[in-house]
């Protein structure tokens, strides 16, 4: 009998050790965006470099994923959104390798710099202050790629992760 409250015990201090702080090892199920806003006003990105047309990628990238992947609808009309959302874009090019013997570049990637900032329009809280995301895509002019279509698969990773930022921090 001493072993069954034993083991019972054992049981029960293992169960609250997981029943801590947060639920269930961390777990929780409240929503991964603020839900006191509806909708987001998607000002368009300014460049911040000498290429041009990346900022109007960018926000179009941009709208797509809020409508896909968060609970908030895109507004065109500036008075009628909840929540305000704008920035800059940055592009250049580095080289990854280059040929040893004539020093031309074999690969290169496009690098790409966002900065993000977010406002929520009703209570004037600025939910994402001058955050910075990086992506990047690597290609090669010997394989007939080009900069271009670099630069727009990581303008599309950089849309990704300016979505992520308007998630809830993790507690």
């Amino acid at each position: 009998m001493k072993l069954i409250y034993a083991m019972a015990g054992v049981v029960l201090s293992v169960l609250m050790i997981g029943c801590g702080q947060g639920g269930f090892a961390g777990y929780q199920n409240e929503w991964l965006h603020p839900q006191d806003m509806s909708s987001v006003y998607v000002e368009m990105f300014d460049a911040g470099g000498f290429r041009r047309g990346h900022e109007f990628k960018l926000t179009e990238a941009v709208c797509k994923r809020i409508e896909a992947q968060t609970p908030y609808k895109i507004v065109t009309d500036r008075s009628l959104a909840d929540s305000i959302l704008s920035g800059t874009v940055t592009t250049g090019s580095g080289v990854i390798a280059g040929d040893r013997h004539t020093g031309r570049p074999l690969e290169q990637e496009a690098l790409v710099e966002v900065r993000v900032t977010w406002k929520n329009l009703k209570t004037g809280h600025i939910l994402l202050d001058n955050e910075t995301v990086y992506a990047s895509a690597s290609f090669s002019e010997q394989m007939g790629q080009t900069f271009d279509s670099s630069a727009d698969a990581a303008l599309n990773k950089a849309a990704h992760r300016v979505v992520e930022l308007m998630e809830r921090p993790w507690q």
